[in-house]
């Protein structure tokens, strides 16, 4: 596991049972609770693929967390701070398994950091599993340096920087970018919260189409029709308990051209608007 690259997702819920049983019939999750029963770990073909855990009286919807992986916690969040970031939850070990930090970047958006304790398996990449996250902010520039300073990324500009800036971050000597970055555009409104939006992957056996009428089956809410883009067809759901994630068959890409902001899921009714 290389630092700086996404290494864990969870869900801060208001109904765990619901969020199980919504997720489970979409992606075929099996599921595992800790010791104490506060966390669930969801697992894609017996591999670890997410976790979920409760939260009550919080003022922000249910959402998705991304957690980035460091080698000491502690360290980078004494970078955080000196780039500008501020600190959520403090640096916590958990025994045997590693230390979890949450932060802000300074564009406002909620991002976790993972010192996994040893090797760390983390489902990627097929039907049900992670595949892709993107940060959503209105400063996209001040996003860009910060994770750019903070991990070394090296910036690639997919859009025009004006009418639709996109950029995705590389680690030196890679070849596949670990995330994106796209900068708010004037469909959004103001009061938007910067957020992280993570994307599943559904595979072309179920496709994004049929995947998306599972989830709405199930009792999800349709935020952004099923749409094509250079990077596979996608479209954005809301769960029963209000968390926002997007769905992505990457088999099925259109011919590559500039994309728009409601291929990259822009062009929704945004569960971040207050």
């Amino acid at each position: 596991m290389r630092f700086g690259t996404p290494c864990w997702i969870d869900l801060a819920t208001t109904d765990p049972k619901a969020s199980r049983d919504f997720y489970g019939g979409l992606f075929g999750w099996q599921y595992r609770a800790n010791p104490t029963g506060d966390y669930l770990t969801a697992l894609a073909d017996d591999v670890p693929a997410a976790g979920f855990y409760r939260v009550t009286d919080s003022p922000q919807p249910p959402t998705w967390t991304l957690y980035l992986a460091v080698s000491d916690t502690r360290t980078t969040a004494e970078r955080i701070v000196r780039l500008g970031g501020q600190i959520q939850m403090p640096p916590q070990q958990f025994d045997g398994q590693g230390c979890l930090m949450v932060a802000t970047d300074p564009t406002g958006a909620t991002i976790g950091f993972w010192q996994p304790a040893a090797p760390w398996p983390f489902a990627t990449g097929t039907k049900g599993e992670f595949g892709w996250a993107e940060l959503n902010t209105w400063d996209g520039d001040t996003a860009d340096k910060f994770f750019v300073d903070l991990f070394g990324y090296q910036l690639e500009q997919i859009g025009d920087g004006e009418q639709f800036d996109y950029t995705t971050w590389t680690l030196p000597g890679d070849r596949e970018p670990v995330a994106g970055r796209m900068r708010f555009g004037s469909d959004f409104p103001r009061s938007t919260q910067p957020h992280w939006m993570i994307y599943f992957e559904v595979g072309p056996m179920v496709g994004t189409d049929e995947a998306t009428v599972l989830a709405v089956r199930l009792g999800g809410r349709l935020l952004s029709e099923p749409a094509d883009s250079p990077f596979g067809r996608l479209s954005v759901i809301e769960d029963p308990c209000g968390a926002a994630f997007t769905l992505i068959d990457t088999s099925n890409r259109s011919t590559p051209h500039q994309p728009s902001e409601e291929e990259l899921g822009a062009a929704y009714d945004d569960p971040y608007d207050d």
